[in-house]
This record gives structure tokens, C-alpha cells and sequence, in this order.
């Protein structure tokens, strides 16, 4: 089945990415004194049976935790390994993750346009406005 898991891979490496961030904001915010212990508690739960799943799914497709990992080239690799990063604390190698953690602990907008189409006929426009941000960062 490894060679069939290509999509699965990714999958996988796209809910640990969030996953990871998730974990990441409760941290910042459990730091922060913004969470109360039966948010923590349910949050730890609720992040130990993601990645429980993940690592089931893994076991089931016959991949390794760890290839889901991307190196990325130049950018670094998509995740920090285990035990590497702490939100807010400086890391020695940089990774997708703690890149994305920083923007949406400060936030960003990003706005775009494009033309999709094929043999030189526009067919579909997107006109993209993304915020990204923390929801402590909006003062819900």
C-alpha cells in the first residue's frame, strides 16, 4: 500500500501541520493565563487523540510518522522536530510551522487574483482576500 499513499501522506502531513499550530496557540494562550484549566485539560485531550489518529492512520498505510516531515529545500523542513520548538521561545532551525505560528499570533492579510484556464481560454477567476490570525489576536 505505500506506493498507493501519496495522497494519504499528505493528508496526514496537512492535520499534523494543524494540528501542531493548534498546539501551539493553546500553549501561547495557556502561557498567557487566557485558558482555564478545563479548556487545557479538554484542549490536551482533544490534541493526544488527534495525534493518536494520526499515528494509527500511519500504521495502517505503512508510513512512518516521520516522512511526515517535508523538507522543504531552502525554506527548511515543514515541521521542528519533536521537542525543538516552544511558541514565543527562539528555535535553532526554522520550520514552516513556527513561520505560520508567528504570522497567526501577529496576523497578516494576503489578497490576490488569478486566471485559471486551459489552451488560452479563461475559464476560472479567483479573487482571494485571506485573513490569518489568532482569535486572541481579535479579541473574541
Amino acid at each position: 500500500m505505500p506506493s498507493q499513499s501519496g495522497l494519504a501522506s499528505l493528508v496526514l502531513t496537512l492535520v499534523e501541520l494543524l494540528r501542531q499550530l493548534m498546539e501551539a496557540q493553546v500553549i501561547r494562550r495557556m502561557d498567557q493565563g487566557q485558558l482555564t484549566e478545563s479548556e487545557i485539560e479538554r484542549a490536551a485531550i482533544s490534541l493526544q487523540t488527534m495525534q493518536a489518529q494520526v499515528l494509527a492512520l500511519c500504521e495502517v498505510l505503512e508510513l512512518s510518522p516521520e516522512s511526515l516531515n517535508l523538507e522543504l529545500g531552502e525554506a527548511g523542513k515543514l515541521l521542528p522536530t519533536p521537542g525543538s520548538y516552544y511558541p514565543g521561545q527562539p528555535s535553532r532551525e526554522g520550520t514552516v510551522l513556527e513561520l505560520l505560528d508567528r504570522l497567526i499570533t501577529t496576523g497578516i492579510v494576503i489578497e490576490g487574483d488569478a486566471e485559471i484556464g486551459i489552451a488560452q481560454i479563461d475559464l476560472i477567476k479567483i479573487k482571494l482576500r485571506l485573513m490569518l490570525s489568532s482569535t486572541s489576536a481579535l479579541g473574541s
